[in-house]
């Protein structure tokens, strides 16, 4: 039976909703990391040695449309992973999307959109970057090595439960478990949804359950 305290948040991340990652003693207190890290990727991690998104080959950004995405789900959320844990929330923007809700257009995450100095684009970094301590195992290595187990798509979307997310070799459901306080095994239970647009996937959404 589920307690009358279960709770659950689900985040629409292209939005700017204002994202805090308290629930149940999920903390993100970690520096807000509004300008991306220079560091230039390791070769290694199967999510973060795709080509920068943006960026067509032999650097001509502008010779084709941008495709910000990845080209399966499971990818998606490996690099936006990767890219919260280095704290880099502009590039985990580029992978970030609202799905099309009626009338309204899908919205991507784009170099133009994930670089503005709007103020509901700075607080969704901000708020990417509170992810980051969660995320992040013990002892943290600076460069994560992360990898996704397949999942299933229907309909163009795919739930990606953290379980399913490997950090270092430990699961992110259990790291993030570990950074927590006041929570037992079996009371968190957290997923990453990813859509198709446009032939390319994104992260659109965050579910943390929580009873």
């Amino acid at each position: 039976m589920v307690s009358e305290s279960r709770r659950k948040r689900t985040i629409g991340l292209i939005a700017g909703a204002v994202l805090v990652v308290t629930v149940g003693g999920i903390t993100g207190c970690s520096k807000d990391s509004d300008s991306d890290s220079a560091a230039e990727d390791k070769p290694g991690a199967s999510s973060s040695s795709a080509p920068d998104p943006g960026q067509t080959p032999g650097g001509d950004s502008t010779a084709q449309p941008v495709v910000s995405g990845r080209p399966t789900a499971e990818e998606a959320v490996g690099t936006w992973v990767t890219e919260v844990i280095k704290g880099r929330p502009k590039k985990a923007c580029l992978v970030m999307a609202q799905p099309a809700d009626g009338s309204a257009p899908a919205q991507v995450g784009n170099p133009k959109t994930c670089n503005s100095d709007a103020p509901d684009v700075k607080e969704m970094r901000k708020n990417i970057g509170r992810f980051r301590e969660a995320f992040t195992p013990k002892p943290p290595t600076g460069d994560p090595e992360v990898e996704v187990a397949e999942v299933a798509a229907k309909g163009g979307k795919a739930v990606v439960p953290a379980e399913k997310v490997t950090v270092d070799g430990q699961t992110l459901d259990k790291v993030i478990l570990s950074n927590s306080t006041g929570l037992e095994p079996g009371q968190l239970d957290v997923s990453m949804e990813s859509t198709e647009i446009k032939g390319a996937w994104y992260v659109t959404d965050i579910n943390f359950d929580v009873g």
